[in-house]
């Protein structure tokens, strides 16, 4: 498999590992009644039918961020790119996911007015996780 390849299944494999981390940390969030403390109404269940959508769709937000670091010469500061391609997920979650397939308003408003800090802040751990597991992965 030619290097580009193997990088682009090492960024789909590190953002799936990401999207499992990610939705582990809003499940205790919600499960420890932080999002709730927060007026925000984010409480999943950690059943398959919640968790294997964002395991794929990490994996599929891994596909954007090898555009990022998929030059010999751009393969530096893996975990800050990662970070600066956590924003992608988030506005797509804001601003299309929120208002026009579960009609909870823009940005999500709806579940609650620190909604969007949440979504920011569960997609910086699927940033960091990816950076860091792109990295370890792919080595140097």
């Amino acid at each position: 498999m030619p290097k580009s390849g193997a990088l682009l299944a090492v960024c789909f494999s590190a953002g799936l590992i990401g999207g499992l981390v990610s939705s582990l940390l809003l499940w205790l969030l919600g499960g420890w009644g932080l999002t709730a403390m927060a007026g925000v109404k984010i409480a999943p269940t950690l059943n398959e039918a919640w968790l294997y959508p964002r395991l794929i769709w990490g994996g599929l937000w891994g596909i954007p961020y090898f555009f990022f670091v998929s030059l010999p010469r751009t393969r530096r500061h893996w975990i800050r790119k990662a970070l600066w391609c956590s924003l992608l997920p988030t506005l797509a979650t804001l601003f299309f996911v929120f208002p026009y397939q579960l009609r909870l308003g823009q940005a999500g408003l709806q579940l609650g007015l620190l909604t969007p800090l949440f979504i920011l802040f569960i997609n910086f751990a699927w940033g960091f996780t990816t950076g860091f597991f792109t990295r370890l992965l792919w080595g140097r």
